[in-house]
């Protein structure tokens, strides 16, 4: 059990789902929930390999709550700031989430893991996946990206899927009405090749790429919807918020796109 010294809690906005995350000093305290064992062991996994883009594990508060360093820096929020958006930014964001992977790679999971429930690929897990790498779980530091937060969706995956997730974001892969003035216009068929190329992206991953992207949007939506339903909390705030609206019209978007942004990934 941390103890630690006795600072102001000041709550940190911005996440989605998890309510309760406050800053106290140079820490986080967040509410624990079955999954948080085996997110501590991914992290402290992370540490020893060497891997310093993530959150290091202090342990428990008196109120057990999971205690944290907080990581210096800024999130990209939404909409982004302009240099969250650089082709310079994307490529090192792939750099970033390739040396996680390379990282949790070596995880072994303790026996009877928990994860959080999401939707995955099809193919056979092949290490720990972040899962989702959204504009608030990006810090920058010099504008360029340099840690990932919030591990709360960590599962087992493929790295195809957590580059899809991130991708999902981050290319864009959406309907341009559900997105700010900075991202509107951006080329997404060259920056998922960008993307691809400064992560390694194998080429029997880029063929099917899209294709995962599809089957994924389909089930965030009927796992959203679920959640919502039966989580509910921050769940219900974004389903209520219309995220099954937006997952929609970005399938529609990909749908329509996908052969001339499938040219640019082969």
């Amino acid at each position: 059990m941390f103890a630690g010294t006795v600072h102001e809690e000041i709550p940190l906005l911005g996440g989605d789902v998890t309510d309760g995350v406050v800053r106290v000093g140079d820490t986080v305290r967040r509410p624990t929930r079955p999954s948080t064992p085996s997110v501590h062991a991914l992290l402290r996994h992370l540490e020893a390999a060497g891997f310093g883009g993530a959150p290091r594990v202090v342990g428990l508060d008196a109120q057990g709550r999971e205690v944290l360093t907080f990581v210096e820096g800024d999130s990209a929020v939404t909409p982004p700031a302009a240099y969250a958006v650089t082709d310079e930014s994307l490529a090192a964001l792939a750099g970033l989430l390739r040396r996680f992977h390379d990282a949790s790679a070596g995880f072994v999971p303790p026996p009877q893991a928990v994860w959080e429930d999401g939707s995955n690929d099809d193919a056979a897990p092949e290490l720990i996946g972040h899962c989702d790498v959204n504009l608030d779980n990006v810090i920058f530091r010099d504008g360029l990206p340099a840690a990932l937060i919030d591990f709360d969706m960590a599962r087992p995956t493929t790295r195809l899927f957590d580059v899809v997730t991130t991708l999902r974001h981050w290319a864009p892969i959406a309907d341009p009405l559900d997105l700010g003035p900075l991202q509107r216009d951006l080329e997404v068929g060259p920056r998922l090749r960008l993307f691809c190329d400064a992560y390694g992206l194998a080429s029997r991953d880029r063929r099917r790429l899209l294709d995962l992207a599809r089957l994924r949007f389909d089930r965030s939506y009927h796992a959203m919807r679920t959640k919502a339903l039966t989580t509910g909390g921050g769940w219900s705030r974004m389903w209520d918020g219309g995220a099954g609206e937006r997952i929609r019209r970005a399938c529609a978007w990909l749908e329509t796109n996908q052969d001339e942004l499938h040219a640019h990934l082969i």
